[in-house]
């Protein structure tokens, strides 16, 4: 199968300096959340997450968060998208699209890389036993530490490992861009409904979707390097 310039596996294996660019990220990614962790413990971001949780409540009243009562339930529903339940659910559809499509490799290395992120995730959180916040009231009921948000970062983990995997089996670029994009966005406004629910602190969300996204570049590393061993199947040529 022809290499295309627009495909970004075949990009990757004639310019080597674009390996160096992901591993850079991967870098970075980890190191911007240990150092976040580090300020977290030292209690530096208490101001600012403190800040950002009283803008997002009514003045006078910090039961109630800004914005009409149509919205706070909509910030339910985006925190639902982080949800445990739904997301197995929506790994598993995935996982059988691609057993039915003959990717059984490929669907093994999925649940693979989404349940190592889910043990990443819940290590971190028993490691810093950070408190919830009891600034505000929540919005949604939470029994697990503070840090990172296990919502955030599953479903960074999950949305970008899976738009990752599923964009290598798109030949249209179009399509792989559009998978990526509804993966971010997703994963944005289920970060963003965990603050406004008031049951994180900031500085978790954000810890959250630096660990998720570092998580899905590693997976993306990986994948290329088992299919240049023929460890799971290709990825396929991009097209316009």
């Amino acid at each position: 199968m022809p290499d295309s310039a627009n495909d970004i596996p075949a990009r990757l294996r004639r310019r080597p300096e674009l390996w160096m660019v992901l591993l850079f990220l991967v870098s970075l990614a980890g190191l911007g959340f240990f150092l976040l962790a580090g300020e977290v413990v030292e209690g530096d971001t208490k101001a600012f997450d403190e800040a950002i949780l009283l803008a997002l409540r009514t003045p006078g009243d910090l039961s109630d968060p800004i914005g009409s009562h149509w919205v706070e339930e909509m910030a339910r529903d985006m925190t639902a998208l982080g949800g445990v339940a739904w997301l197995s659910l929506l790994t598993a559809g995935v996982a059988g699209y691609l057993a039915l499509s003959r990717h059984t490799r490929t669907m093994w290395f999925l649940l693979i890389a989404i349940g190592g992120g889910t043990l990443v995730s819940r290590s971190a959180k028993m490691l810093f036993e950070r408190a919830r916040p009891d600034l505000v009231p929540h919005g949604s009921y939470v029994y697990t530490a503070s840090f990172p948000s296990g919502h955030t970062m599953l479903s960074a983990v999950t949305y970008l490992t899976l738009a990752v995997m599923l964009s290598r089996l798109e030949p249209r670029r179009i399509i792989k861009v559009y998978i990526m994009t509804c993966a971010i966005i997703l994963t944005g406004l289920v970060g963003a409904s965990r603050v406004y629910l008031g049951v994180h602190w900031p500085t978790d969300v954000i810890a959250g979707w630096t660990a998720g996204a570092g998580w899905a570049v590693l997976c993306l590393l990986v994948a290329q390097w088992l299919q240049r061993k023929g460890q799971i199947e290709p990825a396929e040529d991009a097209k316009d």
